[in-house]
């Protein structure tokens, strides 16, 4: 049988910390940046852009967005160069002209993967999660209008056996 006889009681593992910690004053003056209520958003840094991601089909985006001129750049080419047909131009802004902020903000997008059509749908759901953070009072018109939404429709798979999703060799009798 031990005994533990004059012994510090700093000196033991379970002690050493309880008594450095009471030796700091409690009533430290807070030096760091002052905190959010919580569930207030963090106010914005207005030089750097908002930014909003977006997917369809095999298709994603990254959409930009600040105050500007109302310059549309898609991968550093002018949008009526990128999307040709005037259906995928009218689809990739139509945010903008939702929330009435075309001409009053410039948009940089890079979009990669999938077709031209899912690239459009892309580049609007991108636009829209940037606009929702640029002004969070814009977020439930642009959810109740579908914007927000993402579209989950995705190809549907090769099943073995078959040609394709759905499709069947042809059925021969004999």
């Amino acid at each position: 049988m031990s005994t533990v006889s004059n012994t510090d009681p700093s000196a033991l593992p379970g002690r050493a910390a309880s008594t450095a910690s009471s030796a700091v004053p409690s009533a430290a003056p807070h030096t760091g940046p002052t905190p959010t209520p919580q569930g207030q958003p963090k106010p914005h840094d207005p030089s750097k852009p908002y930014y909003g991601t977006g997917r369809r089909k095999e298709a994603m985006a990254r959409v930009f967005l600040k105050a500007g001129t109302g310059k549309f750049s898609v991968n550093r080419r002018p949008i009526e160069e990128y999307f040709s047909n005037i259906a995928w131009r009218i689809i990739a802004s139509e945010p903008l002209k939702f929330t009435e902020l075309e001409g009053q903000m410039d948009v940089l997008c890079t979009v990669k993967g999938g077709g031209v059509a899912g690239q459009a749908d892309s580049v609007r759901m991108g636009l829209s999660r940037a606009l929702s953070r640029f002004n969070p009072e814009l977020r439930p018109r642009l959810r109740k209008s579908g914007f927000l939404t993402r579209d989950s429709r995705m190809k549907e798979r090769k099943k073995y056996g078959q040609k394709g999703a759905r499709k069947r060799f042809q059925f021969s009798k004999r």
